[in-house]
């Protein structure tokens, strides 16, 4: 009897896919759920910045990169969407997981720190890449939408989002209320995100603010975003994804440190 009800270490081998395969899927059904405030909501945002900026600015006031204004706007708009979307899914998830102490289910799961961070980062490009097809499809309704590479509107979404997203675990292992969110918030990532060049060309900026604006990751992941949509950029695109790819990669092994070491998440 003894023998027959023995525990065991169960093995699960390099990955746990099992494990992490539930943990991503809790992830999209955590906002799912909720689909108005995280698809729905977005996507209003967008719509009614579109609406006012061309209103306001006219859409026969010249054209950007050789493009009207508003189609040159549409992709910038879906592409800080899907950057602040991704943030706010990571993030919250574990604000709030911190907050209602559920964060001990997590660390007591047989997953490792890079199991649970790549699954909810992949959680979180998933809500993005869901925004960003209906994004497109709405806007296709409304405007005359360019779409010139599928492939690179894909790569730039997953690296912007997947970055965003990465951030976003770093904020909630850092963030103890959601002050310290909303300073991240409206400090960082609304700051960066406005001044990335979505509602106007870098190429209207004196060379000083230029340089500084070339520095900013954001602007390359809506550049290259805007380039998969109109064929032409303000930057260099394979620049942009190499930068991307190695700021993805650092983000993501923060992320991964810090929940392995417990950062404000163990006593």
């Amino acid at each position: 009897m003894q023998k027959k009800y023995q525990i065991g270490v169960r093995k699960f081998g390099l990955i746990n896919w099992v494990g992490f395969y539930n943990l991503y899927v809790k992830e999209v059904y955590r906002f799912f759920n909720v689909w108005i405030q995280t698809l729905f909501s977005p996507l209003i945002s967008s719509l009614l910045f579109l609406s006012v900026l061309s209103l306001a600015i006219g859409n026969d006031r010249g054209d950007v990169l050789g493009f009207p204004f508003i189609s040159f706007l549409a992709p910038g708009l879906i592409a800080m969407s899907i950057i602040q979307q991704s943030f706010s899914h990571s993030s919250s998830s574990f604000m709030i997981g911190k907050i209602q102490g559920i964060i001990i289910d997590t660390l007591l799961a047989p997953l490792s720190a890079a199991e649970v961070t790549l699954a909810i980062i992949l959680a979180a490009v998933t809500r993005s890449v869901i925004i960003t097809i209906i994004s497109i499809l709405v806007f296709s309704l409304i405007i005359d939408l360019h779409i010139y590479s599928v492939l690179y509107i894909f790569i730039f979404a997953f690296l912007g989002s997947f970055i965003l997203g990465a951030l976003g675990i770093i904020a909630g292992l850092w963030a103890e209320k959601f002050d310290h969110m909303a300073t991240v918030t409206n400090f960082i990532i609304t700051p960066l995100s406005f001044l990335s060049g979505v509602f106007y060309s870098v190429d209207r900026l004196p060379v000083f603010f230029k340089s500084i604006s070339q520095i900013n990751p954001f602007f390359y992941m809506i550049d290259g975003f805007r380039y998969g949509f109109l064929g032409t950029s303000d930057g260099s695109i394979n620049f942009g994804i190499a930068y991307l790819t190695i700021l993805s990669i650092i983000m993501w092994f923060i992320s991964y440190y810090l929940f392995k070491i417990g950062y404000k998440i163990k006593s």
